[in-house]
């Protein structure tokens, strides 16, 4: 009886283990809106990512303004979570992001190395 008892809890078990979908990196697809302070709601600090791609752990588009292009756009998933991390620059430098999908929105930071800041910054998508 025992022996029946343990195998239906491991059979339940890993049937639960089978049905825990991974996320589709899909989602991120689109143009999102990034709320570059979103510790204040009473200014228009917004900067736009569009992701055009995701091809495997790979995404393309552009990163805060139209036209800056996003490189070594790559995307991780093992956790059941999307990450991501991406590279992009202007006149004034390189600028190193990474975020995470949650609850249909992106939560991240973005170091700019050469000018010595960290933003942090909440993101929803655009219509």
């Amino acid at each position: 009886m025992m022996k029946t008892i343990l195998f239906f809890v491991i059979s339940v078990a890993i049937g639960l283990a089978d049905t825990h979908a991974q996320p589709n990196p899909d989602v991120l697809l689109g143009k999102w809106k990034l709320d570059m302070s979103p510790q204040d709601s009473t200014d228009d600090n917004f900067a736009m990512m569009e992701i055009t791609k995701v091809q495997g752990n790979e995404i393309k588009g552009t990163f805060y303004r139209k036209g800056v292009k996003l490189r070594e756009g790559q995307i991780n998933t093992q956790t059941d979570v999307i990450y991501g991390a991406l590279v992009s620059g202007d006149n004034s430098g390189s600028y190193n992001t990474s975020f995470y999908y949650k609850n249909g929105k992106l939560y991240g930071t973005t170091h700019a190395v050469d000018r010595g800041f960290l933003s942090v910054w909440v993101a929803e998508k655009e219509e």
